[in-house]
């Protein structure tokens, strides 16, 4: 496991050591997924797999156009 300690700067951001960048393949532009597990940061290049992995982890939910649209028929009969 490779570990090296960095800093937080006042806006939040960090450098991801270059070694560390290097060997995941993250270049400028690269979109890293950032999750909580308990007191630890997760930091994840986001790639096929990690979208194929989160896929449909939202699906199921109210449908919030379908809900926009009901509150807005709602309001065209008041007038």
């Amino acid at each position: 496991m490779l570990r090296q300690i960095t800093s937080v700067s006042t806006k939040g951001q960090f450098v991801i050591p270059s070694e560390m960048r290097a060997s995941l393949g993250i270049k400028p532009g690269t979109r890293i997924c950032v999750t909580q597990q308990g007191s630890k940061i997760v930091l994840e290049p986001v790639s096929e797999e990690l979208v194929d992995r989160t896929r449909g982890m939202l699906a199921g939910g109210p449908s919030l156009s379908k809900a926009l649209l009901r509150e807005r028929r709602r309001g065209k009969d008041r007038w």
